[in-house]
């Protein structure tokens, strides 16, 4: 199984590591055939705050049937993340995996590519709630019915408030990809327990 991680300019690291480090233990310490393929416009893309990767694959040459799942961090208006994720190579890539039934997992305002790719009309999301919530009635206007909970699954979908939440969206997607009673045993071996525990609500 393969999980594209898409990074657009200006991503945030914090929420783009968990997918990396939930699939390597599963693959490392628990034996599941799943791995991280990351992916952008550019073959190196600087994060918000200015680490800079290099990307195993390019946009242009992917092709959603090649993947298992698609996962998509937020980022940071100041640092370019809106003008990469809101351009029509990003928009397509969402939309062609939705059109496959295969899962999208975002973190925080990743999901707002993902509403602006249509794809979220009269579907239940969320995305980052604090500072009065302004993001989340970007989301509403995109058409999503805007749920005010931590992490949102509709179903291929799963969307999610902050960069807190980020592990507990990496573990829903892994949960998807090997069912949920194994990716329990993972989850439990990070030192992660239920995301009700600590979520932050103002």
């Amino acid at each position: 199984m393969k999980v594209l991680l898409y990074c657009s300019q200006g991503f945030e690291t914090m929420e783009a590591s968990p997918f990396i480090d939930v699939m390597g233990w599963a693959r490392n310490d628990f034996g599941y055939d799943v791995d991280v393929v990351t992916c952008g416009l550019t073959k190196e893309v600087a994060s918000t705050f200015g680490l800079r990767i290099l990307v195993d694959v390019l946009r242009q040459d992917v092709k959603a049937a090649d993947y298992d799942a698609l996962a998509i961090p937020g980022g940071f208006k100041e640092f370019g993340f809106y003008e990469e994720a809101y351009s029509e190579p990003v928009l397509s890539l969402i939309r062609e995996f939705d059109k496959l039934g295969k899962p999208i997992a975002s973190v925080c305002v990743g999901a707002l590519p993902i509403g602006k790719s249509g794809i979220l009309k009269n579907r239940r999301a969320t995305t980052y709630h604090l500072l009065g919530g302004y993001h989340q009635e970007e989301l509403r206007e995109f058409g999503a019915e805007v749920v005010n909970e931590p992490v949102v699954q509709d179903g291929n979908v799963i969307t999610s408030w902050c960069p807190q939440t980020a592990p507990y969206v990496a573990f829903r997607l892994l949960g998807m990809l090997i069912g949920e009673e194994n990716a329990a045993p993972i989850r439990h071996a990070m030192g992660y327990g239920e995301l009700e525990d600590s979520s932050p609500t103002a």
